[in-house]
């Protein structure tokens, strides 16, 4: 299986190397490292490594935790691999190519490019954080996607992270237009995390939410008056 795990560890020399020998040594197969902060010292990076199915993730986690100063913030399944760039470009190009079905091309593919679970377009009306207790409409939504969401309070509409019950971590990203707004998550549909041993999604970093902000402006730039039509069939 693919697997993700978010490492903090030291910003110094040999501190990445010592973290790959280790991976190495107890059978993880490194195919993509991602560096999403280097802050005061320390430094957060993604290792997407190739892990046997049959073998308990638990091992992974127990040969980084005795390298000093190495700390795992998140261990989670994933099928794909993230491109920084190219990617994104694709899928936009699909959907200006059939901007009919953008929205549905945009779910399916978000939670690939954020390494997500599932994702979904949705329907935030102004007066959401007044009136409390409903949820926002769905407009459409990838497969693993719950019927309907925890969606904390994401008023006024901007790009950030946050955290839903059940160890359940949101992105959202809005499009400017008719209150429509795009979330992936991490962590199962039922709120109930990933129910495997060792495993423990972590929540967006603020680099993963400015990159799905920039996904999401892109995707707005090509459908454009689409995005007021569909909200408006909505209503």
């Amino acid at each position: 299986m693919l697997l993700r795990l978010r490492v903090s560890l030291p910003d110094r020399p040999g501190s990445l190397g010592q973290v790959a020998r280790t991976l190495g040594v107890v059978g993880a197969d490194i195919v993509q490292v991602v560096v999403l902060e280097r802050v005061g010292g320390r430094a957060v990076d993604d290792f997407a490594v190739v892990w046997p199915a049959a073998a308990p993730v638990d091992r992974v986690l127990a040969g980084l935790a005795v390298i000093p100063g190495v700390r795992v913030d998140g261990a989670w399944r994933t099928t794909e691999l993230p491109d920084p760039s190219a990617r994104e470009v694709a899928i936009v190009g699909q959907i200006a190519a059939n901007p009919a079905y953008g929205l549905s091309t945009l779910v399916d593919a978000a939670p690939g490019v954020c390494a997500a679970d599932w994702a979904a377009v949705l329907s935030v009306p102004r007066d959401w954080a007044s009136v409390g207790g409903l949820a926002p409409d769905v407009l459409c939504a990838s497969l693993r996607a719950p019927e309907v969401p925890q969606i904390p309070d994401i008023a006024p509409l901007r790009p950030r992270a946050m955290s839903a019950g059940g160890g359940t971590h949101l992105a959202v990203a809005p499009f400017h237009r008719g209150g429509l707004v795009l979330a992936v998550a991490r962590g199962r549909a039922d709120g109930d995390g990933d129910g495997e041993p060792g495993l423990y999604p972590p929540p967006f970093h603020r680099s993963e939410v400015d990159r799905l902000a920039q996904f999401v402006d892109a995707v707005a730039v090509v459908l454009g008056d689409r995005l007021t039509d569909v909200t408006r069939v909505a209503a």
